[in-house]
């Protein structure tokens, strides 16, 4: 589950220009269907998805499922340019930030009671909906979470915090400890400009980050986070504005964790594993700080993301059918396990728990700790979330490289932000 590097505006409008038909998978000549199936990744995943297509096959011998795999950078705007060519996949991989984009152009096909979604917790499926149709089925779930190196920090002399009740001060105070201690040779952390920490940390206040069509976080809130951005950068518990910049649009396999030289960071839970195996080191998953006398922690499910099903395709029964298969059934689940999220339905999960990697079942565990704190998943965002993903990006660089006041900063991002979503 990656964050997206490129505006997806430009590519978007391009599914509004051209006519859409009805042109995703057909039959053979042997009245064989033939579905288009259309996702993101790496190898690793691209070969485990063709280990489950060949399951689903075997068990639907009159099926044949086409993929259409592509890596992260380039899926939208590959996809874009098909449903806008009237080429749309009849099953297609979407994230939550693009649901709305793609419901609202009439792509999508409504899946309630097309797809078993029984054993689905209702407030993650509840994502997948927009304007009260199912159009997307939640793959599996994580959350945005604190990663720590343990050794880390008791090499630096400090102590884990009791994250049921640590602040955001404690937080850059630890950070900056843990760099004074080991003479800068490790950050006490490094810096994130996720939309989800801004999500959670203006949870604490009371706001989110959408309030219908147009931005829910107040400007005290965006002064507030990039004040602790400004303070970590300060204090020297992070790198310096360049280089936090540099490291946030880089994956964890770039990250501090990575060279060793880290020993906490924010991620999403289920690439825990990936920032063990790619450190080496015993890294564990910790509660977000908190504001003093914030009611709730902020810290939330998301979906890691969607199936959805083309509403173009002369073969919905049979998207339908591959999509429950892909969700629901416990032989791909158990190929699958934790790729796409922690699995969504509660059977999967249960049929994979014992299968799953050491890391992840201490991801598993983590979420099971904190699940009776969690604030109910965010909603589909309006459309061009992930352009103003860019303009809080663009911002935030503007305080934190101190070419902008955060006042003025915060005034215009909401302004601008809130222009684009009202379109």
């Amino acid at each position: 589950m990656g964050s997206g590097k490129k505006m997806w505006t430009a590519v978007l409008l391009a599914t509004a220009v051209l006519p859409i038909t009805a042109a995703c998978g057909g039959e053979g000549a042997n009245g064989e269907v033939k579905l288009r199936f259309s996702y993101w990744g790496s190898a690793a995943r691209q070969q485990m998805t063709q280990e489950v297509i060949k399951k689903f096959e075997a068990k639907h011998p009159n099926i044949d499922i086409e993929e259409e795999f592509t890596d992260f950078g380039n899926y939208y705007e590959t996809l874009a340019t098909k449903v806008a060519g009237g080429e749309a996949p009849d099953v297609i991989t979407l994230e939550i930030r693009g649901l709305r984009e793609y419901a609202d152009r009439g792509t999508l096909s409504d899946l309630a009671s097309k797809v078993n979604t029984a054993d689905i917790d209702g407030k993650v499926l509840a994502t997948g909906a927009v304007d009260g149709k199912q159009y997307a089925i939640p793959t599996g779930v994580n959350a945005w979470s604190l990663v720590v190196d343990p050794k880390a920090i008791k090499d630096a002399g400090q102590e884990l915090p009791d994250d049921t009740m640590w602040t955001w001060e404690q937080y850059v105070d630890l950070a900056a400890k843990i760099t004074a201690r080991t003479g800068g040779k490790v950050y006490g952390t490094q810096q994130s400009f996720n939309p989800a920490f801004l999500q959670i940390f203006a949870a604490q206040r009371g706001e989110s980050f959408y309030k219908g069509n147009k931005i829910g976080i107040s400007p005290s809130t965006l002064k507030a986070w990039w004040a602790v951005h400004r303070k970590l950068i300060n204090t020297k518990g992070s790198p310096e504005a360049a280089k936090s910049v540099e490291l946030g649009a880089l994956g964890e396999d770039r990250s501090l964790f990575a060279t060793g030289t880290g020993a906490m960071g924010m991620w999403w839970s289920n690439q825990l594993g990936a920032i063990a195996k790619k450190s080496g080191k015993n890294v564990d998953l910790l509660r977000m700080p908190k504001l003093p006398g914030a009611t709730t922690g902020g810290m939330f499910l998301q979906p890691a993301m969607f199936y959805t099903a083309s509403s173009k395709s002369e073969h919905a029964a049979e998207a339908a059918k591959f999509i429950d298969f892909m969700i629901n059934d416990p032989e791909a689940g158990q190929v699958i396990l934790s790729d796409r999220g922690l699995p969504a339905s509660s059977k999967v999960l249960a049929a994979v728990r014992d299968k799953l990697p050491e890391t992840d079942k201490k991801t598993l565990a983590f979420l099971d700790k904190i699940k009776g704190e969690l604030t109910d998943a965010p909603a589909a965002p309006p459309k061009h979330a992930s352009a103003i993903e860019n303009i809080l990006k663009r911002y935030t660089n503007e305080v934190l490289f101190l070419r902008m006041s955060p006042d003025d900063a915060a005034q215009k991002l909401i302004t601008e932000a809130n222009a684009l979503i009202a379109g």
